[in-house]
């Protein structure tokens, strides 16, 4: 393909993405395809001769699109957004043609520093504390990550390196130093609560470290609060066990609760004052809700100055905030943390930039070595939307949620809310068939209204026009219900309270 054949190509295919969004809504949410659909319509084996793009692009709506499940549709109302908008494509489309690896500063110095630039312009939007910016080479500051499991993952490795650095005496070496390095991570635990993203415990198994869950409960509203931390810690050095992580979550994925940041703070600091060798690393998960932290009222209804006193902080653009996969903003107060766990020198890297300390090199902020130009879409889409642009956006899709409640909350003879509204995400639950909620909470109530729910649940996303997923709270089946796709407008959140009515009125007189 030439120029002027990709410059063909890419018009047309331009027009074809502008196509599919304009017409998105006329689509079936999830895809209905059998596993191993694909390997049915392909050729066993690549092609010897070249192919017209014209040949390929038609087997996009052909062959791929039947097994593609539409996150941008007004009826997503899955799990979370997983956003994308215009800009951000566009930024793609420049990154795909910049293409390099970019683990180090020379290897293109507007990588590096656009991505610094534009995450301090993201963690002052958010209200993060000015300990996360990256003003000079000993401070805080931001990299992009793949996602939040990968920014988890790499505070963990940060973490435990900090805590052994410090913990382990100085003056032994050699074999002593290994042997009681070895026994030390054997006693090491990484906490998060049962409402904790997977995330944490998946890199705890990663790095061969313990493990712990701590529950929450309905009565805190799932959050972790500073008496149920402190009995947990307690619990942990009464079996000679040493925390040395703790994720901490502002917005959980069951239920989008907030934990008790301030709690956290004191109870930690009763255990492992700040400062002092082996102090418990917080890490704040905020992968999804933290796009809303934008508005200046949730930062103060969320505390987010507390986050100060903590270690790291992740939030994902690529959720809610109108950036596509992959943009994962991870921040670190202070970034020798990552850089004395995370860096390897070969001779291949030397640079005068680097070995003079004059600029950051990304490679050591993160477990892989390569690196794509992610911050590119990043500052199409801050450019683009503006402050004000974006905090309409997270403001209208959280009305739409709250709007969604209020109506649950008028048909009490059919539903009831098990968690919400917060951050434009319901969970709610059919009442049993008697229309009692709360009141009745026998287990054959509790089996039937399960049951009902869950049925609702089966029935509505076999529909096609809109898909939502479930979660189980304290042995309650719940349906969770999220606004914040940004294609969906007031219409489609009506159609869905009314599918959602029919189907459950149906069920109720079945």
């Amino acid at each position: 393909m030439d120029s002027q054949g990709f410059r063909e190509a890419a018009i047309s295919s331009i027009d074809e993405i502008i196509s599919y969004y304009d017409n998105i809504g006329t689509r079936e949410v999830v895809s209905t395809v059998e596993p191993g659909y694909l390997r049915k319509l392909l050729p066993s084996e690549a092609p010897d001769q070249g192919e017209p793009w014209a040949d390929i692009q038609k087997d996009i709506e052909a062959k791929i699109m039947p097994g593609i499940t539409h996150w941008q549709h007004p009826g997503f109302h899955a799990f979370f957004p997983c956003a994308t908008s215009y800009p951000s494509i566009l930024g793609e489309l420049y990154s795909a043609a910049l293409s390099g690896a970019c683990f180090n500063w020379i290897c293109s110095p507007a990588v590096t520093e656009l991505e610094t630039v534009v995450l301090d312009w993201l963690a002052k939007l958010l209200g993060l504390p000015e300990c996360y910016l990256s003003p000079g080479p000993t401070r805080g500051g931001g990299v992009i990550q793949g996602s939040a499991s990968e920014a988890v993952l790499t505070a963990m490795v940060a973490a435990r390196d900090k805590y052994l650095r410090e913990t382990i005496p100085a003056e032994l070496d050699g074999h002593d130093r290994e042997d009681t390095i070895a026994h030390k991570r054997s006693r090491m635990v990484a906490l998060a609560t049962s409402a904790t993203h997977s995330s944490t415990k998946k890199a705890a198994i990663i790095l061969g470290v313990r493990f712990i869950t701590i529950p929450v409960r309905a009565a805190d509203g799932y959050a972790l609060t500073a008496p149920v931390l402190a009995a947990a810690l307690a619990d942990c050095r009464a079996r000679k066990l040493e925390p040395f992580f703790l994720t901490a979550t502002l917005g959980t994925t069951d239920t989008c609760a907030v934990d008790d940041f301030a709690g956290i703070t004191s109870a930690l600091a009763d255990f492992s004052p700040a400062g002092s060798p082996g102090e418990v690393w917080v890490h704040v998960d905020a992968a999804y809700a933290g796009a809303a932290l934008v508005c200046p009222e949730v930062q103060t209804a969320t505390n987010i100055a507390q986050v100060a006193s903590f270690h790291s902080f992740d939030m994902n653009m690529h959720k809610w905030l109108l950036t596509n996969f992959d943009a994962s903003c991870l921040y670190v107060r202070d970034r020798s943390w990552f850089v004395q766990a995370l860096t390897i020198n070969q001779a291949v890297y030397n640079n005068t930039a680097s070995d003079g300390g004059l600029v950051t090199d990304y490679r050591e902020w993160q477990i892989p070595l390569g690196r794509r130009f992610r911050s590119l879409k990043i500052w199409f889409v801050l450019r683009s939307y503006g402050a004000e642009g974006l905090r309409a956006y997270i403001r209208r899709t959280t009305k739409l949620g709250e709007e969604f409640a209020n109506w649950i909350r008028d048909r009490p003879d059919l539903f009831e809310i098990l968690t919400g509204p917060s951050f434009a995400l319901t969970v709610f639950r059919m009442v049993g068939k008697s229309g009692e909620g709360e009141a009745s909470s026998s287990s054959s109530d509790e089996e039937e209204r399960n049951a009902l729910t869950r049925t609702l649940y089966e029935t509505v996303n076999r529909s096609g026009k809109m898909w939502v997923t479930s979660t189980v709270l304290e042995g309650r089946f719940g349906i969770r219900m999220m606004t914040g796709v940004r294609t969906t407008e007031q219409e489609h959140v009506e159609a869905a309270f009314k599918a959602l009515v029919d189907a459950a009125e149906e069920i109720h007189t079945s």
